[in-house]
């Protein structure tokens, strides 16, 4: 009789040092970050991709901010240190709208991430995980840390900054953060500030992954392959996908339609449970859940305008050329929050692409993306 061995997912999908490096490369932050709700975050270190060369004027630099469970991965097959394939693979390239043969592209993973820079996962200076004690990291420390990384770079200013849901945020807090390093921002699919609906959507997320007997507070990184805070990730996991498509793109493509040999009515399930499902599980082995929780708690925190003088202040002093854009169906982050971005920065404007996909049509969508990015990127 023969068997088929199971591996159990890893405690965490986080990246750790060991582990083939792929294209990652890194820098190290010479001072402790100071952060925006008090204290710092000694030892930072940045993993980081490049594609092209900086030109000698330092003109061409373009900044890829990814969303929350992204990478520095933006284009690259899968390959050992890549699980997965470039989440946006289809912007850069020859002839694409980010042509390394002239621009300069960075992608760097973001502070609390789990693919290479510092994060729950990571090792801190006592040299225990620093798991539980990680501390809340806002977009805006983001900025300055990333900061650091533009000066080791040579770059002095970005020709653009591009993001779209996470990445969004953070590409707006350059913007406002450091007005003069930023000549173009296109901002995709975020808000100005994070509502109270999109706060309620992450606090039942966070909710499912602290219920987890596997959490432990968040100190699990030394237990046994299979026995993490699997099951509570893969629920957020499920809730989240589920803001991030529209229902008119569920309804047409899964209906009612039970799942392929399942039985609805004698414990099976549907096709969309199995979709919902099969995003769960797939997150397990390349992400990290205490990065899910930090992340989630760093978009609950995101307020261009704190202590700004509000969000409308804050986005008048964006000097960049603003491109905002939208997804029609979006459900998460509206189109409206878009158009309030472009209206509130002098000279912005706000584009909106009409797809059946929801928030994830900024990633679907590519093709439009690329369009409206070589439109910015002429200006």
């Amino acid at each position: 009789m023969s068997s088929t061995a199971i591996t159990l997912p890893p405690v965490t999908g986080a990246w750790r040092d060991g582990d083939p490096v792929g294209r990652r490369q890194w820098i190290t932050l010479p001072a402790p970050l100071a952060l925006e709700a008090g204290g710092e975050l000694p030892d930072v270190r940045i993993a980081y991709e490049t594609w092209g060369t900086l030109a000698p004027d330092g003109a061409n630099a373009v900044l890829v901010l990814h969303a929350a469970t992204g990478d520095t991965h933006v284009t690259g097959p899968a390959e050992p240190g890549h699980p997965t394939p470039g989440w946006w693979g289809d912007l850069i390239g020859p002839g694409k709208a980010l042509d390394p043969a002239h621009w300069f592209v960075v992608a760097p993973n973001v502070i609390g991430g789990c693919q290479g820079s510092t994060g729950p996962s990571s090792i801190a200076p006592d040299g225990r995980w620093w798991g539980s004690r990680f501390p809340l990291v806002t977009p805006r420390d983001t900025v300055a840390a990333e900061t650091v990384l533009a000066d080791a770079l040579g770059v002095e200013r970005w020709a653009c900054v591009i993001g779209g849901s996470m990445g969004g945020m953070r590409a707006l807090e350059w913007a406002a953060t450091e007005p003069d390093r930023v000549e173009r921002l296109m901002v995709l699919a975020a808000p100005a500030v994070s509502s109270a609906e999109q706060i309620a959507w992450a606090a039942c997320q966070l909710a499912a992954i602290r219920a987890d007997p596997g959490w432990r507070g968040g100190d699990y990184y030394d237990a046994a392959p299979g026995t993490g805070p699997h099951a509570g990730l893969a629920v957020a996991r499920r809730m989240a996908h589920l803001s991030y498509r529209s229902p008119y793109e569920l309804a047409t493509r899964f209906g009612r339609e039970p799942q392929a040999g399942e039985d609805p009515f004698h414990g099976g399930r549907y096709a969309v449970e199995s979709y919902l499902d099969h995003h769960g599980d797939k997150l397990l082995r390349r992400f990290d859940a205490g990065s899910y929780v930090r992340l989630t708690e760093m978009m609950n925190a995101h307020d261009v305008g704190r202590g700004r003088g509000g969000v409308g202040a804050a986005l008048a002093g964006v000097r960049a050329r603003t491109l905002a854009v939208g997804i029609s169906s979006d459900r998460l982050y509206p189109v409206e929050e878009q158009t309030a971005i472009a209206a509130g920065v002098p000279g912005g404007r706000a584009r909106t692409i009409d797809s059946p996909y929801g928030h994830d049509g900024f990633l679907i969508e590519w093709q439009t993306v690329g369009r409206l990015l070589g439109e910015l990127l002429e200006t």
